[in-house]
């Protein structure tokens, strides 16, 4: 009988070993408690940043519409485990609706005062079996940006241009000029249902160790410089892949406001195996694709298949012709042998998009019209006669002129309503696809 017990011991102790423990649901409303347990849809959070401090590895966290922030206020919000985060649920938790019940991370303008070290909602995760999870949020710079009251404002459009910190303008605080998401990751993350708005950087950026980004579902408006970028950080080629599938991407500016580089929706980069494929890339000062920063010579890895190109201003792709960049419409006659670069190992089926009309009602057009007919144009004074330049020669001096620029429309915020949610969904098959409603 002893013999007995002691193995029924041993086995309820090896059983408790190989038994993982159960995962934990947590609630989060802006109607919760600080200290309540948020282990119930009765008793939530009130904050994001504290579910995930008290979340454990793999637990998922269901987010009640409402905008948040981080901790002490901070306009940034930290994840460091690998978690499952959802937003998009009613005030009781009884039902999901992403494109009603609103769930966002909106900063305001007071918030820039700390500003975040890298990104408004920042990942750093170690873990290399960790599968990441955020899903169903708007994140947004829309506060947070400095815009010129009366210079690059078009008519119809609710601000005028982006101002390039240290330039304030009217507003009490700098443009952040941080990225709306940014990562040192590893496993696998998933960046799902989501929209990017007005980033005054990079929409998100990624630099991931191992395993699997899937960035699928999401739409990106009003990028400066670029929607998503996903680097490598190990040394071992194609450690990381990347999924970039059913976004739709419009409307990506520039890093200044001359219109002189970046502007891209989506880069491949060396290292990195990514399958780009059912997006809407469009409307970018660039390109909707960038290759130019995909080195990996005689490796191709990059699959771009199935994309529609909408309106890009100087090609749909682009990609390096030492020591320049080449730019390429999807239907020209020379696009066929895009499939040639270095690094591409698939490219077929992209379109150009022949019926803009299929965005009626859902894209500001005031804002469209103006950023299809954005210029920046520069005005020299120099008169190398003149008295005072004469006098300054005299003197051996250089002599000296003006350059005055001018911007009709940069970087302005686009403004969010009820038709942006529109987007997902409006074109079946390509770009963000109908949000999940349970």
């Amino acid at each position: 009988m002893r013999e007995m017990k002691k193995l029924l011991a041993t086995f309820i102790v090896s059983a408790a070993i190989v038994v993982p423990a159960l995962a934990t649901t947590w609630y989060v409303s802006p109607d919760g408690k600080k200290k309540n347990p948020g282990t119930s849809p009765a008793e939530p959070l009130n904050s994001i940043w504290k579910a995930v401090e008290q979340a454990a590895p793999g637990d998922k966290i269901l987010v009640a519409a409402g905008n948040y922030t981080g901790k002490a206020a901070c306009g940034f919000i930290e994840i460091d485990k690998p978690v499952e985060l959802y937003g998009g649920y009613s005030a009781d938790f009884s039902s999901r609706d992403i494109a009603k019940n609103l769930t966002t991370i909106r900063p305001s303008m007071d918030m820039n005062a700390t500003p975040p070290k890298n990104g408004t909602v920042e990942f750093n995760i170690t873990d290399p079996k960790g599968n990441t999870v955020f899903d169903g949020f708007i994140i947004d710079h829309s506060e947070v940006n400095a815009y010129h009251s009366k210079e690059g404002k078009p008519e119809g459009v609710e601000t005028g241009m982006w101002l390039e910190p240290p330039t304030k303008g009217d507003y009490p605080y700098a443009s952040l000029k941080k990225y709306l998401m940014y990562g040192n990751t590893d496993g696998t993350i998933t960046i799902s249902n989501c929209l990017f708005l007005n980033s005054s950087n990079y929409a998100l950026n990624l630099n991931h160790l191992t395993g699997t980004v899937n960035i699928r579902n999401n739409v990106f408006l009003s990028s400066r410089m670029m929607a998503c970028n996903v680097s490598c950080r190990s040394a071992n080629k194609f450690a990381t892949k990347m999924n970039f599938e059913y976004n739709t991407v419009l409307f990506t500016w520039s890093r200044t406001k001359d219109f002189g580089d970046m502007g891209y929706g989506v880069r491949a980069l060396s290292k990195v195996d990514a399958n780009i494929s059912h997006n809407i890339l469009g409307l970018s000062i660039m390109s909707g694709f960038d290759n130019s920063k995909n080195n990996t010579k005689g490796e191709a890895k990059v699959t771009l298949d199935d994309n529609i190109f909408f309106l890009n201003k100087k090609g749909d792709v682009s990609y390096t012709v030492s020591p320049s960049v080449k730019y390429l419409k999807v239907d020209s006659a020379a696009f066929e042998d895009f499939e040639d670069t270095d690094g591409i190992e698939s490219c077929e089926d992209n379109i150009a998009l022949k019926d803009p009309s299929v965005f009626k009602g859902m894209l500001d057009q005031a804002y469209l019209e103006g950023f299809l007919s954005a210029s920046y144009t520069e005005k020299t004074d120099f008169d190398p006669n003149s008295e005072a330049n004469q006098l300054r020669a005299a003197l051996g001096m250089n002599k000296q002129g003006s350059i005055t620029s001018k911007v009709s429309m940069y970087a302005n915020k686009y403004p969010f309503s009820e038709n942006t949610m529109k987007l997902f969904g409006a074109v079946k098959g390509h770009g963000a696809q109908a949000l999940p409603n349970k």
